[in-house]
């Protein structure tokens, strides 16, 4: 069976490595894509990011990322930083992102520690993306903000730190996380397995 392709976006800020190696043991062929010509003929695309928002929506648009991946055909998958700007604006320097995905990225309400750096448990509502993950599966983070969708049918998990607030969400076939399934071992590979495994059903 061939593997369907997914292609990781290189826009200069995002943990490109570790998430293609996890990719690839998902079960996925894992090109990094440098120019958005590369994104042609993949069967799914990750978009990843650290640090902060204007960082890596700078990166987006002078690499020429911003209107293909507006445009996207296949399922993207936006991790931590990366699904920030999946929205509309962050407040973290009032960048505008993609606007995929209606809705502002807020600071983290009552924080006891900033950032929120580790494991934390996942209420997660039935969502084929934590099929196999159990009912509060753990995962690891690293942010201190997060995003505040204006529907809320779009959140398909929340977590704690400090105060409740969005840990994933979903709009048709597009998915982001705050944590990082790529750190979240076992459990964050089942995650990756299943988005690896929504492409390769889509391009079926």
């Amino acid at each position: 069976m061939t593997r369907p392709s997914i292609a990781v976006v290189d826009h200069g800020a995002g943990n490109l490595v570790s998430i293609a190696r996890g990719l690839e043991r998902a079960g996925a062929e894992a090109r990094i894509a440098t120019v958005p010509g590369q994104l042609a003929g993949a069967d799914g695309v990750v978009l990843p990011g650290v640090g902060a928002t204007a960082t890596v929506m700078a990166g987006i648009r002078s690499g020429g990322f911003e209107r293909p991946l507006q445009r996207l055909q296949v399922p993207l998958f936006g991790i931590c930083v990366g699904m920030q700007v999946l929205f509309d604006l962050s407040h973290e320097d009032d960048t505008t992102g993609l606007g995929l995905i209606a809705g502002s990225v807020e600071p983290l309400l009552d924080p006891p520690t900033t950032p929120h750096i580790g494991w934390n448990q996942l209420e997660v509502a039935e969502d084929p993306l934590f099929d196999g993950v159990g009912e509060h599966p753990e995962v690891y983070f690293v942010h201190s903000f997060a995003p505040v969708p204006a529907d809320p049918s779009v959140v398909i998990a929340r977590s704690t730190h400090g105060s409740p607030f969005v840990a994933a969400v979903r709009r048709g076939p597009i998915v982001g996380t705050q944590f990082h399934p790529e750190r979240s071992g076992p459990t964050g590979l089942t995650i990756l397995r299943n988005f690896v495994e929504a492409a390769m059903d889509r391009a079926a």
